[in-house]
C-alpha cells in the first residue's frame, strides 16, 4: 500500500511540474490599433512600425503595445496574422517583418470604397527574435472602434536544437 501511495505522490508531482512547464509555453497575443476614436494612419514618407495598442490578449507578455513588437521568449514555431483595412484611393499595404526582413504582405487597392486584406505566416523563431507589422511608405489604413486592423500571434509548439537540424 505504501508503494502505491509513493507512486501516486510521484505522479502528482510530475503532473504539477508538467503544468508549470506548459504554463511557461503559453504564448499568445491579439491586438488592434486603437482603443477609441478613429482616423487614418498614413501615408508617411517612410515605412513605419504599427503599434497595436488595443490588446485583447497578451498571454506570456511577449507583445509590447508601446513598441508594436513581439519578442520570442522561446525557440519555436509561431503563427502570425495581420488584417488591414482602409479606404480608396490610397492603397492599404502592410507586411509582417521578422528581424527586419519582410515575410508576407497584406495589400489592397481600389479607386474608392473599402480596402481589406489579410495574411499569415508560420515562422521559426529563436529566443529574442522580433516580429512586427510595417505600414508601407505612401500607404494608409483606417482605424476605428470596429478593430479591422489587427495583429495576432501564438506559439504553435516549442522546438529543441536537434529539431531544427532536421529542417
Amino acid at each position: 500500500m505504501n508503494k502505491k501511495n509513493d507512486e501516486i505522490s510521484n505522479l502528482t508531482l510530475s503532473q504539477v511540474e508538467l503544468r508549470k512547464e506548459n504554463r511557461d509555453r503559453e504564448i499568445a497575443f491579439s491586438a488592434s490599433l486603437m482603443q477609441s476614436g478613429g482616423g487614418y494612419i498614413g501615408p508617411f514618407t517612410t515605412d513605419i512600425t504599427l503599434t497595436y495598442r488595443n490588446v485583447f490578449t497578451n498571454i506570456g507578455n511577449a507583445y509590447n503595445p508601446v513598441t508594436g513588437i513581439f519578442t520570442a521568449p522561446l525557440k519555436g514555431a509561431y503563427m502570425f496574422r495581420i488584417s488591414v483595412f482602409g479606404y480608396g484611393p490610397t492603397p492599404a499595404t502592410a507586411d509582417i517583418v521578422k528581424n527586419g526582413e519582410r515575410m508576407v504582405v497584406a495589400h489592397d487597392y481600389r479607386p474608392q470604397y473599402d480596402l481589406n486584406s489579410s495574411n499569415g505566416v508560420v515562422l521559426i523563431l529563436e529566443v529574442g527574435d522580433v516580429v512586427y507589422v510595417r505600414l508601407w511608405s505612401g500607404r494608409r489604413i483606417y482605424a476605428d472602434q470596429y478593430n479591422r486592423n489587427t495583429f495576432s500571434g501564438f506559439l504553435l509548439f516549442p522546438l529543441r536544437e536537434q529539431e531544427l537540424c532536421r529542417m
